[in-house]
């Protein structure tokens, strides 16, 4: 409603249609990587785990609601598809390019199936910054995109005394329990775990060079390393790890203290 009232302002269902189409995709997407993901392809359920006998209700059920499935992804995709190609009941929807793509773009950032694909896409971009930490920072940014947006929005809208109740409700929705939500959750867990190498500073490329830059404990190369008290160099991750269950150096054994 916030991006109907700057972008769309003349607009009233734009909003509704947009989170329409989009939970669509979302259930289409979320029904494709279901199927991309399956391991078991059988559609029975044995008794037991490893029985060889069929539990012939369970397998009825579960054929039943793969069938069910299927057919509800085949007609949300023929409805996509008559929406779109005949245009009825479209009229009154025009949203602008930058409506579309700012709406979409937060419906990735809050909508489940695309939350839990976003650590994977940090991964596959393998920035060193993150410290193998994709799980624990993929909450944080997404968090931190979301109140930017909600921020954006709302600041235009504090100027115009009629939607100071709709302004109301998004400072205190999106903004005040969205930030608390990230400080008490997201972020806290984020700082436990860096706060265990906190300590250790980062290598110089000088240093890198002169100790080698080959990880002591996974033997990969680093690019971003810790350096120990007693000038042993890891991967945060590493390290991280290692501290878990021991203060000890993980290569020369000695305790880490510092002077």
């Amino acid at each position: 409603m916030l991006c109907d009232k700057v972008l769309v302002p003349d607009q009233r269902v734009t909003c509704l249609y947009s989170l329409m189409f989009y939970n669509v995709i979302a259930y289409c997407v979320s029904y494709i990587k279901e199927l991309i993901e399956k391991e078991n392809w059988s559609p029975y359920v044995p008794m037991t785990e490893h029985s060889n006998m069929k539990h012939l209700a369970m397998s009825a059920t579960k054929i039943v609601l793969e069938w069910t499935k299927a057919v509800t992804f085949i007609m949300t995709v023929v409805f996509m598809l008559l929406v779109f190609g005949l245009e009825q009941g479209l009229q009154h929807y025009s949203p602008t390019a930058a409506y579309t793509i700012l709406t979409w773009l937060y419906y990735m950032a809050t909508e489940k199936v695309f939350v839990d694909c976003f650590p994977d896409l940090l991964s596959v971009l393998q920035l060193d910054a993150l410290e193998s930490l994709e799980t624990l920072w993929s909450p944080v940014i997404l968090r931190v995109f979301t109140l930017a947006m909600s921020a954006l929005f709302v600041a235009p809208l504090a100027a115009m005394v009629q939607c100071y109740r709709l302004v109301g409700v998004a400072i205190y929705v999106n903004l005040h329990l969205g930030f608390k939500e990230l400080r008490l959750n997201a972020l806290r867990v984020l700082n436990a775990e860096r706060a265990l190498v906190g300590r250790y500073r980062y290598a110089t490329m000088e240093e890198l060079g002169e100790f080698d830059d080959v990880c002591a404990v996974c033997l990969s190369p680093m690019r971003l390393a810790r350096i120990t008290p007693c000038h042993h160099l890891f991967h945060g991750d590493c390290l991280r790890q290692c501290l878990k269950t021991s203060d000890n150096c993980p290569m020369c054994k000695r305790e880490l203290k510092f002077d």
